[in-house]
């Protein structure tokens, strides 16, 4: 990137935080800054636990405290145990921080509107579509090692054996599978990622050490809500990352005909298909890729 690139960052940054208020201590003139009000609209009608809400937002435990208190003095907000878990804090809105955030809903309509109204039709449907492509390159996917046994990782294995079982033409049952146990996918014999959008676990991946030049990618996976944002990619890049670094040389894996989308993707990113390298029952497609 050049100097030009970082200085066209900055001025998006500075018009955006402007326009929206970020700067006003007053945002929409409710009395309180947008850090308050985002909160409000993150905690929603339906509650939120506190560990989320910090992930969510990727805020610092004592700004986030700072926020909530100060929600709380308002009657905004009521802080309680989680009943399922002592130790967890979930928080809720007050009838009147329903009522508020029903306002900002409505005002924040209005600044919305306030934005597209100057413009013509063709001008709006540019500026959506702006909009959209920004958020889709700027949001980042973090991927991280993990034990399979993790309870964000048990919710991403349980979602892709339920996807895969309502798409595959003839069900799909882990039993029948070729098997890939939790002990393989925690090194040295491989390892285990979790693919997180917003703090959010949005998807999975796993390598397991065929040999001692040779890999198996397994349990590829991403939430329906998360494709199109590169999840997919970055947690392939991310085992092919760990695969040079454990010197192997070949990478393969399998998939079933009925996920096209991931079929483009290894061939996207180099993989070529090849004869049957296992009898996996529910595998049509099997591809390999030289490190």
């Amino acid at each position: 990137m050049d100097a030009r690139q970082i200085q066209q960052v900055r001025r998006f940054n500075r018009l955006i935080t402007q326009r929206v208020g970020a700067l006003d201590h007053d945002y929409l003139r409710r009395g309180r800054p947008l850090g308050e009000a985002r909160l409000i609209y993150e905690i929603g009608t339906g509650g939120a636990e506190v560990r989320a809400l910090r992930a969510r937002l990727g805020l610092d435990s004592g700004y986030l405290s700072r926020l909530l208190r100060s929600l709380e003095t308002q009657s905004l907000i009521r802080v309680r145990k989680a009943p399922d878990d002592g130790r967890l804090r979930r928080v809720e809105l007050t009838a009147k921080g329903r009522a508020e955030l029903a306002t900002y809903d409505r005002l924040s309509d209005r600044l919305a509107q306030s934005m597209l109204s100057p413009l013509g039709a063709a001008g709006r449907e540019r500026l959506i579509a702006a909009m959209a492509e920004v958020e889709h390159l700027i949001r980042a996917v973090e991927v991280r090692v993990e034990a399979p046994t993790g309870a964000d990782a048990r919710w991403c294995l349980n979602q892709y054996f339920g996807e895969l079982a309502a798409r595959f033409e003839t069900g799909f049952d882990p039993a029948k599978s070729n098997p890939a146990p939790d002990a393989e996918m925690i090194p040295p014999a491989g390892v285990f990622v979790v693919a997180r959008l917003d703090g959010a676990a949005v998807g999975c991946g796993a390598l397991r050490r065929i040999d001692r030049t040779t890999g198996e990618i397994k349990r590829m996976w991403t939430a329906p809500a998360a494709r199109g944002c590169g999840v997919a990619r970055k947690v392939l890049q991310t085992l092919e990352a760990t695969a040079r670094s454990w010197r192997l040389t070949t990478l393969r894996l399998e998939t079933n005909r009925t996920l096209a989308e991931a079929q483009a993707l290894y061939r996207g990113e180099g993989y070529r298909e090849v004869a049957a390298f296992n009898d996996e029952p529910y595998a049509h497609h099997w591809f390999e890729k030289r490190m």
